[in-house]
């Protein structure tokens, strides 16, 4: 038994994905008024969804310290994250790892708030901003 879900020649963990959501995320709908926070895996995604959340609230830390980050910023490609996305109401913040080739899209057409992260540590790497 494998711990990996395999699609599109990505392996997603089992634990919280599944393959209607991977089959029919490509259908949602990104809004104008949409945050995305695309991040690569450990470059410090938790850390980006609670500076956007500040932001957000303009600097009030009663959102943060109430709401769980899962479902401040839920991650669309996950089965439970793509069940809160669906129903929030606006402006919703958004949490991937998914490669652009996978991401929705109406995301490439929409006017949605975009945070790509690509590294931890930028001083050890400049090429990337």
């Amino acid at each position: 038994m494998s711990d990996y879900l395999w699609y599109e020649g990505i392996p997603f963990p089992t634990l919280g994905y599944d393959r209607e959501t991977l089959e029919n995320y490509d259908k949602f709908v990104i809004r104008d008024e949409d945050t995305v926070i695309l991040t690569y895996p450990k470059s410090g995604t938790n850390w980006m969804i609670e500076i956007v959340c500040l932001i957000q609230t303009k600097g009030n830390p009663k959102w943060i310290q109430s709401v769980p980050i899962w479902e401040r910023s839920p991650w669309i490609e996950m089965s439970y994250g793509y069940e809160l996305l669906i129903n929030k109401e606006e402006p919703r913040l958004i949490s991937s790892h998914l490669p652009f080739h996978l991401f929705p899209k109406s995301f490439f057409s929409s006017k949605a708030k975009v945070s790509f992260q690509c590294l931890r540590n930028p001083l050890l790497n400049t090429h990337c901003t």
